[in-house]
């Protein structure tokens, strides 16, 4: 076939079959030089711009198609001939270096006697025994994640190919083309920086060869591929559960679809956890899979589930300046906020692409990267390929496929009260990622919403300059929160004490920040079971005619809300600026946000004093106001009715219906950063917990648990 030609062709109308040939058309000269052209700009023309040009040359649809794509296979097939012509010309100039050294060496004089060069056999085989064994582990790692992602060893591998994307036909749609008539979300709240994101510990740089790069690219499109299927496919892969309706991943359907010969993880001391779900976010696709593509975004869009995560090497940064394509090894590091749970770690690649138009995936799936290379050692979980499917709908809506699919260790180290949550697949699944995208895209979306809150504070009333100021407050006081009790080892916490049994734990850390008070922070947190449904404690902390009965700032006293700004479509997602009455500090305010959704519930405040607060109110940057958070987590503890295995109506593990809350509190010890910590500083923070903790029961009639 000439592919210079753009030759097409169409079958033969004959009835008989064993007369029915191919049909051969030469384009004219004109109609190829038209078609190179368009070539040159746009090598995957949609079906509007196939239509165009069919219209222009007096060509069917079909023809234009297939012209268009003998011409990508023609350019491809020209790269590689290109690139394997170039390796082996290097690869000939490097055996000719080689020989000659080799001759050069055995003419080596020494310069003492002018003899040969005195030789240690003994240093020589060593030396080479150490990097033949350097060699076999680079080799044996490489070999044993090929064939763990691809099912072929490392022998079986295409020739390697140069790391860019240009050559390689990842796309599976159109180039991306500029969104139109669909408004954009400002999300200028996912800042680039942030004071409360912590840092990596220090770990040596990886530096991906060729072959790495290769292999990414492999592994990503495998992983791209069956994401796709798994997230467009319902039966067999996926049943509903009995009890609940979620879906849950058929291991057995799944594995045979899947194989994955010497899966590391496959033994008995690791749970398997997959889950889907959908729905539906007020955000385009566009401006999602920028956000994701952006690890310090994506952590600050999640920041009750990401404890941490960065971007360790971009492989591709996308084509023709959009995200498709865009290929990273990411570290991620993920939480459920409890000082009883561990995070979990991973080493990632994730990937984007565009499907079509309107219409992207990102896909993550787990790395193995050089022991020496690794932030933490062994990280004990394993990340098949999970991620989602982002379909754009009118009005800047998005529908969202969610799926996780992960492998965990789990040795018994699980605490008793977050069992059956972690176990049920809730802690980390499908639906807690879907149903916290859609709380904050609600959030940003009330950002853009003209208008003032319902209240004013010493008569101003916050322009959308000063609501987007509190809103950025509010959101580094959560983010502070939710710092304070996380297990990350990126946290620059000290634990001087940590849970025993159900204790309390205590942090410390020596705070220099800005937007942090300056000197030692003391932060104690535990966690507690409550017989009482998630929405009821919500509801008792949101209650500002309850909140006396809980909160030791307000002195016993009542409070009132002086200002609200609404955070979504839920009355409970909001921020409020409280005040005490018949305080001796009537200067100070309390800053709040609540937010719940289906997977649980949060509420933090922090004392904030009047003129700081009217700098925020007014528009002004507040990044410099100090914020010393407290608060409260609520997850349903994830168990089933009496009925469904359990094994005595007395024993607290198999009580249904209840909620795991998680109570923190900071305090300034010493306000500089010298300062020395002392024993009756800890004491004060148990106290405190312990305080906080005994009202909670009496005011919700808890004491029995």
């Amino acid at each position: 076939m000439d592919f210079g030609g753009g030759s097409g062709w169409d079958n033969d109308s004959s009835s008989d079959p064993q007369r029915r040939k191919k049909r051969y058309h030469r384009h004219n000269a004109n109609q190829i030089q038209r078609l190179e052209a368009m070539f040159k700009e746009c090598p995957h023309p949609d079906e509007k711009q196939r239509l165009q040009l069919s219209r222009e040359l007096g060509l069917a649809p079909r023809q234009i198609k297939f012209w268009f794509q003998n011409r990508r296979t023609q350019m491809k097939a020209q790269h590689e001939r290109a690139d394997n012509s170039a390796l082996r010309a290097e690869n000939d100039k490097i055996r000719c270096e080689n020989i000659a050294i080799r001759e050069a060496l055995k003419n080596v004089i020494c310069p003492s006697c002018g003899g040969p060069p005195l030789q240690d056999p003994y240093f020589d085989e060593h030396k080479l025994r150490i990097e033949n064994a350097h060699l076999k582990e680079e080799l044996d790692r490489v070999s044993s994640i090929a064939a763990k992602y691809i099912g072929r060893p490392i022998s079986q591998l295409p020739p390697i190919q140069p790391s860019h994307f240009s050559s390689l036909e990842l796309s599976m749609g159109s180039f991306p083309s500029q969104e139109m008539g669909c408004p954009s979300l400002d999300l200028d709240l996912l800042s680039a920086s942030s004071t409360s994101v912590p840092n990596l510990p220090y770990h040596h740089p990886i530096h991906l060869s060729s072959v790495d790069k290769s292999l990414m690219t492999e592994i990503a499109t495998n992983a791209m591929a069956e994401l796709l299927r798994l997230s467009q496919t319902n039966e067999p892969f996926w049943m509903k559960s009995p009890t609940d309706g979620r879906d849950l991943l058929d291991l057995e359907t799944y594995e045979h679809a899947f194989p994955r010969p010497n899966t590391p993880l496959k033994n008995l001391h690791f749970r398997t956890e997959a889950s889907r779900d959908s729905g539906v976010v007020i955000i385009s696709s566009a401006a999602l899979v920028d956000i994701f593509m952006d690890s310090n975004k994506w952590t600050e869009l999640f920041p009750t589930i990401v404890s941490m995560a960065r971007t360790i090497e971009v492989v591709s940064s996308g084509m023709l300046g959009s995200q498709n394509g865009s290929l990273q090894l990411m570290y991620q590091e993920l939480q459920l906020l409890s000082p009883l749970v561990p995070t979990r770690h991973f080493y990632v690649i994730r990937y984007c692409q565009q499907i079509e138009q309107g219409v992207w995936a990102v896909v993550d799936v787990s790395y193995n990267i050089p022991r020496e290379n690794q932030i933490v050692s062994h990280p004990q979980c394993h990340r098949f390929p999970s991620g989602c499917l982002i379909q754009d709908m009118p009005n800047g809506y998005s529908k969202v496929t969610w799926i996780e699919h992960v492998e965990v260790e789990d040795r018994g180290s699980t605490h008793w009260l977050f069992r059956d949550l972690i176990h049920s697949g809730l802690a980390f699944g499908a639906e807690r990622w879907l149903a916290t995208l859609q709380r904050m895209s609600e959030r940003f979306a009330c950002l853009m919403v003209t208008g003032s809150s319902n209240q004013d504070l010493g008569g101003v009333i916050p322009s959308l300059e000063g609501k987007r100021s509190m809103m950025k407050l509010a959101q580094r006081m959560v983010n502070n929160f939710c710092a304070s009790i996380s297990t990350s080892h990126g946290h620059r916490w000290t634990t001087l004490s940590g849970m025993n049994e159900v204790g309390v734990r205590v942090t410390v850390h020596k705070s220099t920040d800005s937007g942090q008070p300056n000197g030692v922070v003391l932060s104690a947190a535990t966690t507690i079971w409550l017989p009482v449904s998630p929405q009821t404690i919500f509801n008792f902390f949101k209650n500002d005619r309850t909140r006396s009965q809980w909160d030791v700032l307000s002195d016993g006293n009542p409070v009132q809300e002086v200002a609200h700004i609404s955070n979504g479509s839920h009355p409970g997602n909001c921020i409020s600026v409280l005040r005490a009455f018949n305080t001796s500090q009537n200067n100070m305010l309390i800053l709040q946000e609540s937010c719940i959704d289906s997977s649980g519930s949060l509420v933090v405040y922090c004392p904030v004093d009047l003129p700081a607060m009217n700098v925020a109110m007014s528009g002004e940057d507040p990044s410099s106001i100090p914020l010393l958070p407290s608060g409260f987590t609520i997850l349903p503890d994830g168990r089933r009715d009496q009925g469904e295995g359990a094994s005595s109506s007395s024993d607290v593990h198999n009580r249904s219906g209840g909620s795991l809350v998680t109570v923190a509190f900071q305090i300034l010890v010493s306000s500089l950063p010298s300062g020395k910590l002392n024993l009756e500083s800890v004491t004060t923070v148990n106290n405190l917990i312990s305080t906080t903790v005994h009202q909670i029961k009496t005011a919700l009639n808890c004491h029995s648990s």
